[in-house]
């Protein structure tokens, strides 16, 4: 039996701010030398698009910290989701963030392994040739047999 710690992470969002927690966990993990798998499900599935179009979750989340209060009656005028996306993209440059595609860059250079849930590809008839290079295709079953060893394991 290996020594080396293991993080599984399930990723089932694919919005903006959806995207860093499992990039970010990952990266640190493998860089802290954890065995470390992410299982990308469901809207997941857009982060490991080529073409990422990603935008912010706004309407529905209180916590989101603007530079001015935003009613949520106003996030769902058309044009808001874009505007706080743009918003939110310029103050994590301000601020050094790397982006989303660094950040998975530096997943895949890691060696996090990267495993789209094969079922729903097929549900959303996604083709596999807009997905990056580098991720494997499997079932909840090629999750588990990983999660099912690790120490930690994370749903974001």
């Amino acid at each position: 039996m290996s020594d080396e710690k293991k993080l599984a992470i399930i990723a089932t969002k694919g919005s903006l701010d959806w995207a860093y927690p499992p990039f970010i966990l990952a990266s640190t993990a493998s860089a802290l030398g954890y065995e470390t798998q992410i299982f990308f499900t469901f809207y997941g599935l857009a982060l490991l698009k080529k073409d990422l179009n990603l935008q912010v979750t706004s309407l529905g989340n209180p916590a989101m910290p603007m530079p001015m209060p935003v009613p949520v009656i106003m996030q769902a005028i058309p044009g808001m989701q874009y505007m706080m996306t743009s918003m939110m993209k310029k103050k994590m440059k301000s601020k050094g963030v790397a982006s989303v595609e660094e950040l998975r860059d530096l997943c895949l250079e890691a060696e996090v392994k990267m495993v789209a849930c094969q079922m729903t590809v097929d549900l959303f008839e996604f083709d596999t040739k807009d997905f990056i290079d580098g991720i494997e295709y499997g079932g909840a079953a090629t999750f588990f047999d990983f999660a099912g060893e690790s120490d930690v394991c994370l749903y974001v």
